[in-house]
């Protein structure tokens, strides 16, 4: 396996899951960061790989196929890595309906992601203040944790309203590629002028003890 990757947070959710995939089987990889800055993702020989040379990470596997298999998209990688390499679903599901609500949450964030980057660039990437977008993303980015903080409350979860611990699976979930995909981005919230004290906990105390949650695992703290 072959990384190609900076790092963002898009780069870290598959950092992360490999760490944890060598923690469990002892997988290896290598990794190759991308110079963003000097536009080496718009170089040809990157093209080749991402033709949508704008984004990172990539993966190649190079360990079975021929020829080699070129993975893009975040959370395609997560999906691939996991299906691939975790074959005691360590990180998935084998059940259809658990499978398919880690899968949701990923397609939940992957769509959400682009607000919190338009949010972060009206914030603090332009060179005159612009209130009205910056205020428009920001409670854009509010109903985005209200999701989050309504699923893991358990406020929807039928007959059962106790909390969850994790986004997909059954009771009270299983920490998977689900979580993965969407911590990087979601413990950034400060990057978007919010804080933990008057903006988040008193709105969003299951999304903060889940962000805890994850940042405690060891893997996590080696991938980012």
């Amino acid at each position: 396996l072959q990384l190609l990757t900076e790092n963002t947070s898009n780069g870290k959710k598959v950092q992360i899951l490999l760490e944890e995939l060598h923690d469990i089987y002892g997988i290896s990889w290598t990794t190759h960061l991308i110079d963003l800055e000097t536009d080496e993702q718009k170089k040809s020989w990157f093209l080749h790989l991402n033709p949508n040379g704008s984004r990172i990470p990539v993966l190649l596997d190079v360990s079975e196929a021929t020829p080699v298999v070129s993975i893009t998209e975040s959370s395609a990688i997560l999906i691939y890595l996991q299906e691939n390499y975790d074959e005691r679903n360590v990180f998935g599901f084998e059940s259809a309906h658990e499978r398919s609500q880690a899968i949701q949450w990923l397609f939940f964030w992957h769509s959400s992601a682009p607000v919190q980057g338009h949010a972060r660039h009206f914030i603090k990437g332009t060179k005159e203040p612009i209130p009205y977008a910056a205020q428009y993303f920001q409670k854009a980015m509010l109903r985005i944790y209200s999701v989050l903080e309504s699923h893991l409350s358990g406020q929807y979860n039928g007959n059962s309203a106790s909390p969850r611990e994790y986004l997909a699976g059954d009771g009270v979930g299983k920490y998977s590629i689900a979580d993965m995909g969407t911590w990087p981005h979601v413990r950034a919230y400060r990057s978007l002028g919010f804080s933990e004290e008057t903006d988040m906990q008193p709105k969003f105390p299951h999304l903060l003890q889940w962000i805890d949650r994850i940042a405690a695992r060891p893997a996590v703290q080696k991938g980012i």
